[in-house]
């Protein structure tokens, strides 16, 4: 069975940082392309950033680039987004999700966790 936990959303001041995870299982991750997309409220699913198997190539929306990192452990079955500078308009549930992405994503991938929230306010 395909399993993705995402963990280490929560609430943060605006300008702060977060570190989301993912704990992959049910499939080869080493072999697997992986995404961050997210989701605002009362909104369509985003497009955030994605990595390839080897993490060789990786890309980012123009919203988060130079502020979110994502990165893997392909040893650990993680797949890993580093939030900085955080602002309002980050607030979502970020999903974790196997695939690689563009900017042209509208509805959530197939294979994705349920979710963790992250909430910037003061």
């Amino acid at each position: 069975e395909v399993q993705l936990v995402e963990s280490g959303g929560g609430l943060v001041q605006p300008g702060g940082s977060l570190r989301l995870s993912c704990a992959a299982s049910g499939f080869t991750f080493r072999t697997s392309s992986m995404s961050w997309v997210r989701q605002a409220p009362g909104k369509g699913f985003e497009w955030v950033s994605s990595i390839s198997s080897g993490g060789e190539k990786i890309d980012y929306a123009d919203s988060v680039k130079g502020r979110f990192t994502i990165s893997r452990d392909n040893a650990k079955n993680a797949l890993y987004l580093q939030l900085n500078s955080l602002k309002s308009d980050d607030t979502a549930m970020y999903y974790c999700a196997r695939g690689y992405f563009n900017k042209y994503l509208t509805l959530r991938p197939i294979t994705s966790g349920q979710g963790t929230q992250v909430t910037v306010s003061s």
